[in-house]
Parts: structure tokens; sequence; C-alpha cells
């Protein structure tokens, strides 16, 4: 098929590329009128605080208006009650008649006198209150500059969400900017060459943003995550690439012994063509295992990455040949002087230096193998202490003024911080019963260090319009991720909600909030973790048996890929668990690792390690169909895709080094366990583990059940017919 599909692209070149631009286009066009669906509250409804969510969409309140807030504070010392009264009487004054300013609220001061706090209620609805906030910074800014000697800012849900949309969009941009160049330099390294450079960019590039249109529309099936835009761009730039580069490394190889472009095409198509398939193939699989996991967070990853890995294969089949074949040599061309002669020399010097580093294995293939296997179990060691919880508000960057202010106001007034919703369900009969219930329960918590001081005017509970909801917020003065406010949540759930509320008829309650989230979700992923893992383990081993015809080489394949994961989790635990890389990689550690961040590792890793495995198995399988002796065939195999795939590697490890430059904790806990994966995978398992497996099993590399053999035979055809062909 991928000849077929290859050969029609090679002779029809402008109808291949002109199908491809139609195709992007609309994708990309066609999503982006549709529009994207957010995820609900029952599709996010993981454990108790999922239930909590249900409950209160089930109570159809009324929306609540966005509340924002000027806090006041002294620059230093003590503060000026007097003073402090006066710049809130004028920051009250001015923001009454900004537009998007419902009402100002009277002043609060602070239990220790060392804030007032101006409430201003908005209009319109709060989900889009952070686009509006702009007006009320601006004249917030103005009541600073009349009171310099205060310190007076806007600080709330809308001015922090604008500002962390500012932030990381800013991120997202910086990533995309640094890609682009970091990956085309790189390419121009490899390739010498500016158009053979810019052909893998292209493809990559084209291929992000026909997923980013598809997504959206698959968002209408599976509602789509905050996160999704950031995983398409990380995976669609590290699979386009690599998936041309093994291409156009295959079709350069096979003209420069001669090949007229139409053959070489066609041969890098027999040959790698067939490698990017299976490779593509298993990262789809191991994606899909995102899917038994249940949550919208995860299905929506699973779908982005899914498109943007599909979507690059269909390119590297149709558009990709088509490219090459009408370039032909000229896509050595302009030639970069200096970079070229490199290039053209690279090769005699490349496969002497690999000779070296894989002599160890291929000589002394059990001494090698022990040791590479115990260092490697050895930095996996550290994920056996492995911690998960979400960040809290307190892991969000502290570079802008606008989670300065935050941390001011949670000082002054701790109910501001970290809260628990205690959601209660009932029949509308025992309303009384429920807010007398929560009223108690609110009191019994002032007796607890773990939770925060009341405000003034007592509990706030809310009810829904017919009596069948109420929710109570109880704050806890401590972080969200700290030990304490887990246990303020535990003593909610085990002991203080149910005595409350246990003795009312028909009541059904949860305990919810960020809390409540972080326990919840480390929780759900702890337990579907092995669902996942075996569902991605079974079908790669079922693809790589059926695509090389041997049991063996798939098992080594899981086996290596398990190993190279393994290491990359007791690395990220080792950089993010503790403290010593906090100035090194500019973040403050939150004592573990981002929830979500286990099970899509996995199934990346495990995705992305299959493409070296796939394509310098298939070099080594090659050379073996040739009657080439085993310990050849792996040193073969390995030197012949040793360029390919260190390029491919670089490029990877640099676009997933830029996401650990990035603001937020968990795009940089993304990328460095990304990046370290791929490190390892492409250095000690491919140049020292897998060569002693392969030289140890020798011939029973190949072993397969006899149901398997015929294909196998068949498939010695197969891999000899280009040879043939140039006879």
């Amino acid at each position: 098929m991928t000849v077929r599909m290859a050969r029609w692209s090679a002779e029809h070149p402008w109808r291949a590329i002109a199908l491809w631009v139609v195709f992007v286009a609309v994708c990309f066009v066609g999503g982006n009128m549709a529009g994207t669906r957010d995820a609900s509250a029952s599709d996010d409804a993981i454990g108790e605080a999922g239930r909590a969510y249900v409950m209160i969409e089930d109570g159809k309140f009324a929306e609540e208006p966005a509340v924002d807030n000027v806090l006041i504070t002294a620059r230093s010392g003590a503060l000026d009650m007097k003073a402090a009264s006066s710049a809130a009487a004028d920051a009250r004054a001015k923001l009454a008649n900004v537009t998007g300013v419902s009402t100002t609220g009277e002043p609060i001061a602070a239990t220790d006198g060392t804030a007032l706090l101006v409430p201003i209620t908005m209009t319109g609805v709060s989900d889009t209150a952070s686009d509006r906030v702009a007006p009320l910074l601006a004249a917030t800014a103005e009541v600073q500059a009349a009171h310099p000697d205060l310190r007076i800012e806007e600080v709330g849900g809308p001015s922090i969400g604008k500002a962390l949309d500012d932030t990381l969009g800013d991120d997202f941009k910086k990533a995309e900017i640094l890609s682009l160049p970091v990956t085309l330099l790189i390419l121009i390294i490899a390739f010498g060459a500016l158009i053979a450079a810019g052909v893998p960019l292209l493809l990559a590039l084209s291929s992000v943003a026909a997923a980013m249109g598809l997504s959206t529309l698959a968002s209408h099936l599976v509602p789509m995550g905050d996160a999704t835009s950031s995983v398409i761009l990380l995976i669609g730039m590290a699979v386009g690439v690599d998936y041309s580069l093994f291409y156009v490394r295959r079709e350069r190889e096979e003209r420069a012994k001669g090949r007229n472009h139409v053959d070489a095409v066609e041969i890098a198509a027999e040959t790698s063509g067939h490698a990017v398939v299976v490779s593509g193939t298993a990262v789809i699989i191991a994606m899909a295992g995102l899917f038994l996991a249940g949550d919208s967070t995860f299905s929506s990853l699973a779908t982005g990455s899914i498109l943007v890995v599909a979507v690059a294969v269909i390119g590297s089949l149709t558009v990709l040949p088509a490219l090459l074949a009408k370039l032909g040599r000229w896509v050595d061309r302009p030639r970069v002087p200096f970079i070229w002669r490199l290039t053209a020399n690279r090769g005699g010097e490349s496969s002497k230096v690999w000779r070296k580093i894989l002599s160890p294995a291929l000589k002394r293939p059990a001494a090698t193998l022990l040791v590479s296997v115990l260092a490697l179990l050895a930095l996996a060691a550290p994920a056996l202490g492995m911690k998960l919880k979400f960040p809290g508000t307190e892991d969000l960057p502290r570079t802008t003024p606008a989670m300065q202010a935050y941390d001011r106001l949670t000082a002054a007034f701790p109910s501001n911080g970290t809260t628990h919703l205690v959601v209660v369900q009932a029949p509308a009969a025992q309303a009384t019963k429920v807010k007398a219930a929560l009223t108690g329960l609110a009191q019994r918590t002032q007796t607890d260090p773990l939770f925060a001081t009341l405000e003034a005017d007592g509990p706030q509970i809310d009810v829904s319009a017919d009596g069948t909801v109420s929710v109570l917020d109880i704050a806890t003065p401590f972080a969200t991720r700290s030990d304490e406010a887990a246990d303020s949540l535990h003593e909610l759930r085990q002991s203080l909600v149910p005595a409350a509320l246990g003795g009312i008829a028909g009541a059904k309650y949860a305990v919810g909030g960020g809390v409540a989230d972080s326990e919840d979700y480390a929780e759900h992923v702890w337990k579907t973790l092995p669902i996942v893992a075996g569902f991605v383990l079974i079908l790669t081993f079922l693809v790589m048996a059926w695509t090389f015809r041997s049991v063996v080489v798939a098992l080594t394949s899981i086996a290596l890929n398990l190993l190279s994961a393994g290491a990359a989790y007791g690395l990220l635990v080792l950089v993010f668990q503790g403290d010593w890389a906090e100035g090194l990689l500019g973040f403050t550690s939150m004592g573990a690792i981002v929830s979500w961040l286990p099970l899509f590792l996995f199934v990346v890793l495990f995705g992305l390690s299959m493409d070296y495995h796939v394509f310098v198995v298939s070099r080594i399988r090659e050379a073996v169909n040739r009657g080439v002796p085993t310990r050849e065939a792996v040193a073969e195999g390995i030197t012949g895709s040793a360029g390919t795939v260190s390029s491919a590697a670089i490029v990877m490890v640099a676009v997933f080094s830029i996401f650990a430059t990035l603001s937020t904790i968990d795009m940089k806990q993304l990328g460095i366990g990304l990046a370290a994966a791929i490190l390892l995978d492409a250095t000690i398992i491919r140049a020292v583990v897998l060569p002693s497996v392969m030289t140890l099993l020798g011939p029973a590399n190949w072993w397969a059940p006899r149901f398997m053999r015929r294909r196998a035979q068949a498939a010695v055809v197969e891999d000899r017919q280009p040879e043939l062909a140039g006879v």
C-alpha cells in the first residue's frame, strides 16, 4: 500500500500537493468555523469531587456575577487605616463609573488590620470576566498613582484569569517561536541543504495546522481540554519531523546509489514508509489507551495526539513522495557550504564512531546488558516514591503582579484562599434541616486549626431555586497541595460531614473543591494506570509481532520501552519532587508530580520510542534477510540508521526541552520527562541495550509460531524486491 501510494504521488506530484493543501485548509478553516466545545461538570466528574460538581450543575444555580477586588496594603510597616480608607473611597468612586462594573461594596478590614478590601461586582457572565477586566485594572492603576504611599492593586478571579491567560498565551507563542528555528537549525545541520531541511518542517507544520482544526471538530464528540493545543504542537512537531527524516534520508541514500527519483521514492516507501506506518500505528494504539481512563482530560489529549499522528503519517505517504519526486536533486539545494561538506563526509566517520560505541555490546553482550539494565533500573528506582497532586494556585508563576497580589490577599484574608465545597442534594421539604445542619457544620470547624475563621457575617450557604441543592464553602488557611489541606478534606469527608448530614432523610452529599480535585484525581490515575498500560502493552505486542513476524522482537521491544519509561519516571521524580533543580529550571517544587502526567507520559513515551525501535529493527531485519549474520546485521542496522535516528532524536529533545522553559509546572514536567526519555531511548537503549539483547539472542530474535512463518518467508522476498529491481 505504501509503495502504491508513493508511486501515484511521485507520478502525479501536482495533484498530490494540491490535494494536501486543500485538505489542510479545509481542516483548519472548518475547525475554526465549527468552534470548540468545552467539557461540562458531568464530563469531568472524577470521584467524590466530581459528584459534588454534578450536584451543583443539577441545581441550576443562577450564574453568580464575577467579583474582583481592590486590595489596599502598606508598602512597609503597619497599615495607616485612615489613609487606606481614603484610598478605598477614591477607588469606589472611580470604579463605580467604569464600564463593566455593577456595584462596589463597602471596604472590609482584615482581622489583623494589615489590609483593606473593596469588593467589585462586575456585569455580565463570570466566564468572560477576564476578557473585560482591563478597564478595572486601568482605573485601579490611577488610584494607585494618586496614593503612592500605599500599595493598591486589583486582585480576584477575573484579574488573575487575565494575567494567566496572558502568561500562557505568551508561553505558547514562545514555544512556537523557539521550536521552529531550533528545529530548522538541527535539520540544516543534518542535511546540509536548505530545501531538504525545510521539507520535514513543512510537513510537521501542516500536520499540526490540520490537526488543530480537526481537534476542534472532534471536540463536539469529545470535549476539548486546555492542554490539547499544546500537546498537538508538541507531538506534531516531533512525529512530523521524525517521519519526514526517515523518508528523506532513505530517498537520498537510494539516489546516491544511482536510482532515479521515482525508484528512490518507491524504495523509501517500501522501507521507511513501512516503518512510518508501523510506528504511527504504535503511537495511535498507545494514545487510544487513554480513552480507557474514562475522563475528558485524557480523552481530549488522546484525540488531539491521535489526529496529529494520523495526519503526519498520511502526509508522509502522500505529499512527501510528491515533493521529493518533484524536487529531484533540487532537494539538496541550496547547499550550506561548510555544513554540506561535513554531511557529505560524515557517513564514513559516523560509521567508525558508532562501531566503537557498539563494540562492548557486540563483543561482550551479556556483561554489557547486565550493567546497562542495572543502571536504568537504578535510575528508575526513585519512581517508587512518586507522589501525585494537582498544581495549586501556589504553583502558578509569581512573575505577574496579579499572583503577587493574590499572596497578599490570602495572607490578610485566609478565607479567600483554599476552599472546600460541601454540596448537599435533598428533597425541597428538607431544605430547612439541611441549612441548619450546614450552619452547625461551619460552626464546628471553628474549633479546629485545620480550618479558617469564618467571616463576620457567618457561613455562606447557597441554595438552588428549587431548594434541592445547598452549597457551603469551608475555607482552610493552608495551600491546596499541603498535607494540612488534605487532612482537613479527610476530616470533613470521614467525620464532620457524615455526622452533620447523615441523619437527614433522602440527603446525598459530597465534598469538592481544589484539594478534593487533587486527591480524587491522583487516586483515579493510580487505578486506571494498570488498565491503560495493559491495553497498550498487549496491542503493541500484537502489532510488533505481526509487523516483524517475530514474537521475540515484540517482547524485547516492550521490555526496552518499559525500561526507558521507568528511567524517565525516576528522573522526573529526582528533578521535581526535590528542590535541588529549582534554580536551574526556574520552578518551585510542589513535592509531587502533576496528577495527569504519569499516565499521559507513559503512552506518549511508549508510542514515540517505537519510532526509533521500528526504524532500527527494520534495518537490522533487512540485513538479516540478505543473509548477514546477526552480530554484523545488528552493527549494520544501527550504524546505517545512526544519522537519521540521531537527528530525529535531537529534534525531539530540543522541542521537548523548549516546553521545559515555559512558566507552568505541568509543562515543565512534561517537557523534561519527554526529553529525558527520548534521550535515554536514543542513546543507552539503542546503542547499548538493544544491540546486547539482539546479539545474545542471535537467530532466536526471529522466532515465530508456525502460522506466522509463511508471512516471515514472504517478507524476505518483499524486502529483497528493491534490491532485485536494481540488478
